[in-house]
């Protein structure tokens, strides 16, 4: 078992920023993608970004690229999603998620989930 624990959410206005982080713990992640998702209410949950825990590949959406980064910190087994230049439609329920065998957007491939953390961006 993954255990994932969001934090970093809240309100902010539009072109603003906010760090979310994500800490693991329960299993060795060599060959976890870790990722982010977001849900906003009564809309499809959706990816935003995905990380090797032991490789180098990355992947962001369109709909973010430029504005959003991934990154993570081995020692701390922990990842992070820096959202810079904020919208309104940012807005939504962010949740990280980890997949033992899977490198890619399909969230229905991710095994475990967090709990979610609310991003809040006023216009």
């Amino acid at each position: 078992q993954v255990q994932l624990v969001e934090s970093g959410g809240g309100l902010v206005q539009a072109g603003g920023s906010l760090r979310l982080s994500c800490a693991a713990s329960g299993r060795t992640l060599n060959r976890y993608t870790m990722g982010w998702f977001r849900q906003a209410p009564g809309k499809e949950r959706e990816f935003v970004a995905c990380i090797q825990w032991n490789n180098v590949g990355i992947l962001v959406d369109d709909s973010v690229k430029g504005r959003f980064t991934i990154s993570k910190d081995n020692a701390k087994n922990t990842i992070f999603l820096q959202m810079n230049s904020l919208k309104a439609e940012d807005t939504a329920v962010y949740y990280c998620a980890a997949a033992p065998r899977y490198y890619g957007k399909d969230w229905s491939q991710y095994d475990y989930w967090g709990q979610g953390t609310q991003v809040t961006v006023s216009s």
